[in-house]
């Protein structure tokens, strides 16, 4: 094989295309068939009710995740958006409320602050984990500050230990969106279960799935019972129930039917070994892009897990001399898919800059519930700007099915793209 880049005219390094993840099996057909043949593909009830938790597949879902994070209680919701949506109601944020949340992130994890008639606020990120960062976090807390959303973006957990003692020291509560990182350990512990709330996405291109679903877990038995609420017309069920905090007790149809909780729970059986295989692919391509000029690799801090849902990279575009478009286009040249440029800068979004949500007049920020005048020009968020605008690239993990051979094509599509270096400048 020539050495000139394919970007030039050589030869391709790779010139097979993965087939695309997926880890649905022939025990989730299975599963699908005897729920389909029981007839019963439903068994929510919208009042208060003993069929108001739903029926077998829901319930033994919910509890079979529950012993496997180790928590007292999850919840199963149609979407990790109504996870989001749920644990903010759930937590009792009030309308003006700050939450402070991470600007590089899913749009959700913000847009569910809002959809409570609360503010998000953006704090910074690490440029090691791309997480929250604790120092930034400190500095956004305001009189009006009610919780922290935490992101376990890509796989590794945020650094819950230090956010923790910041929601202690300010009595504030704390929300783990841990959509990208379930089956990661922190410690002894799961990502996802070191907040008063926390949860994994079922979207179909995270490790498991079950096409579109999400699970919330909590040790509290109040949040639990008002994620339920909230997540099955509250307001119809409290009466009854015998409810008498009505806070936040505006209910939704967030719930998940008996096939996808089917499939959930096989799902859930291959989670540690599906992350598994993931870690052991990560770490064969991070060995052998070690020493790679100007190219920082996945960063794990002492005590985590990474679940490598992608695997970032970050380019020194100025030491290098190439902008990360040309790096990225001379990769995609020589056959290596998946690859991807910038995440995302949410305050960035229209949405933010021009402060419209609900109607068209500003809409909650123009309200008198909003105590102050909420920031989002850019330069707020300086790391994950810089980041967005031109050193953070990726790999989408769970976008093929990778084998190890494919690691060590990859690979020497990197290392062919960097000893040619010299002509993309």
């Amino acid at each position: 094989m020539t050495n000139k880049l394919a970007l030039f005219g050589g030869q391709a390094t790779i010139t097979d295309v993965p087939p695309a993840y997926s880890p649905i099996g022939e025990e989730e057909s299975l599963a699908v068939q005897k729920v389909m043949e029981s007839g019963v593909l439903s068994k929510f009830l919208g009042c208060w009710h003993e069929d108001f938790l739903g029926g077998p597949q829901v319930r033994a879902f919910e509890e079979e995740a529950a012993r496997f994070f180790n928590v007292k209680h999850a919840v199963t919701v149609n979407s990790w958006t109504s996870g989001l949506i749920a644990a903010v109601g759930a937590i009792g944020i009030e309308p003006g409320d700050e939450v402070i949340v991470s600007p590089w992130t899913m749009c959700a994890s913000a847009t569910a602050i809002l959809h409570w008639n609360a503010i998000p606020v953006f704090a910074d990120i690490e440029p090691e984990t791309f997480n929250l960062c604790p120092e930034s976090v400190e500095k956004s807390i305001t009189e009006q500050t009610k919780a922290i959303l935490a992101i376990d973006i890509f796989g590794h957990s945020a650094n819950m230990k230090a956010l923790k003692h910041i929601a202690k020291k300010y009595d504030l509560k704390l929300i783990s969106d841990s959509a990208q990182a379930p089956g990661a350990m922190v410690g002894d512990k799961y990502a996802g279960t070191l907040a008063d709330i926390g949860g994994f996405s079922l979207n179909y291109h995270k490790h498991i799935h079950t096409g579109e679903g999400g699970i919330i877990v909590t040790d509290s038995d109040d949040y639990a019972e008002r994620l339920q609420l909230i997540r099955n017309h509250a307001e119809a069920v409290v009466k009854d129930k015998g409810v008498t905090n009505l806070s936040n007790m505006l209910g939704y149809n967030f719930r998940l039917g008996e096939i996808e909780c089917a499939i959930g729970r096989e799902q859930l059986k291959k989670l540690p070994m599906l992350v598994k295989q993931r870690q052991k692919l990560a770490t064969l391509l991070k060995t052998h892009l070690i020493g790679l000029d100007g190219l920082q690799l996945p960063i794990i801090q002492d005590n985590h897990e990474h679940a490598y849902y992608v695997f970032p990279l970050v380019l020194d575009t100025a030491h290098l001399g190439i902008s990360r478009g040309r790096i990225c286009q001379a990769l995609e040249a020589e056959g290596v898919q998946g690859i991807g440029q910038g995440y995302i800068n949410l305050h960035l979004l229209p949405m933010y800059q021009e402060k419209i949500a609900y109607g068209s007049h500003g809409f909650p920020w123009s309200a008198e519930f909003c105590k102050r005048e909420v920031n989002y020009a850019k330069g707020i968020c300086p790391v994950a700007e810089e980041l967005q605008d031109s050193s953070f690239i990726y790999l989408a993990m769970c976008m093929f099915d990778y084998e190890e051979q494919d690691m060590l094509n990859i690979a020497s599509a990197f290392k062919k793209v960097w000893s040619n270096l010299g002509e993309l400048q």
